[in-house]
């Protein structure tokens, strides 16, 4: 149950982009800020690059590239602009690796707090949440990490397991069509789709 969720939520940051013509252009317009200028080269926003990047998972046709374009998501998603906070998210991680909880716990309580706009803070302590099967805690910070990022397919897929394990069927296979229709490539997830969507047209017979 847990396997691709921790799959997509445990994710480090890794060194990788996709295509890098897509994230920069010559003769930028003069109405970009000095200081995304970069030696007279356009140097995209956190926001531009995702969005190129998300337009490169839903067209991917082959295995490879979409996992790279997923990779370098994931990546994006975890830099958070704070040393502090970047430290706090790396003992949690190790905390939660470890199933220490409790101090995993702590260490994002204090993430969410200083930076209540950073969506992977919120998507980590729902994960810690989860593994704790304190259900109605993680999707309370689902809902913060989507508001933040509704394309964010791990939230959504985890979102989609515990509805399950609650016996919502229906909400869960909500939450997995919208996990693919951002992210067409989680298999897992399909997986799990089907046989929800399969056991619901079982029933109706």
């Amino acid at each position: 149950m847990l396997r691709f969720l921790t799959a997509i939520v445990f994710a480090w940051p890794l060194v990788g982009v996709v295509g890098g013509s897509a994230f920069a252009a010559e003769d930028p317009s003069p109405l970009v800020e000095p200081e995304r200028r970069e030696r007279g080269v356009f140097v995209p926003t956190k926001a531009e690059k995702l969005d190129a990047l998300f337009e490169t998972l839903g067209d991917a046709d082959d295995p490879d590239s979409a996992r790279e374009a997923e990779r370098a998501i994931l990546n994006l998603w975890m830099e958070s602009g704070s040393d502090t906070v970047d430290l706090l998210m790396t003992w949690s991680l190790a905390a939660m690796q470890a199933d220490f909880h409790a101090r995993a716990l702590d260490f994002l309580d204090r993430v969410v707090l200083m930076q209540p706009d950073y969506a992977e803070g919120w998507n980590k302590r729902a994960t810690v949440y989860f593994l704790m099967e304190d259900y109605g805690r993680s999707i309370a910070d689902i809902g913060q990490v989507l508001e933040i990022e509704p394309r964010h397919f791990g939230a959504l897929s985890g979102l989609g397991m515990i509805l399950r394990a609650l016996g919502e069927e229906e909400r869960a296979i909500t939450a997995f069509r919208s996990a693919l229709a951002v992210n067409p490539h989680l298999e897992d997830v399909r997986d799990a789709l089907d046989e929800l969507e399969t056991a619901k047209v079982g029933q109706s017979l």
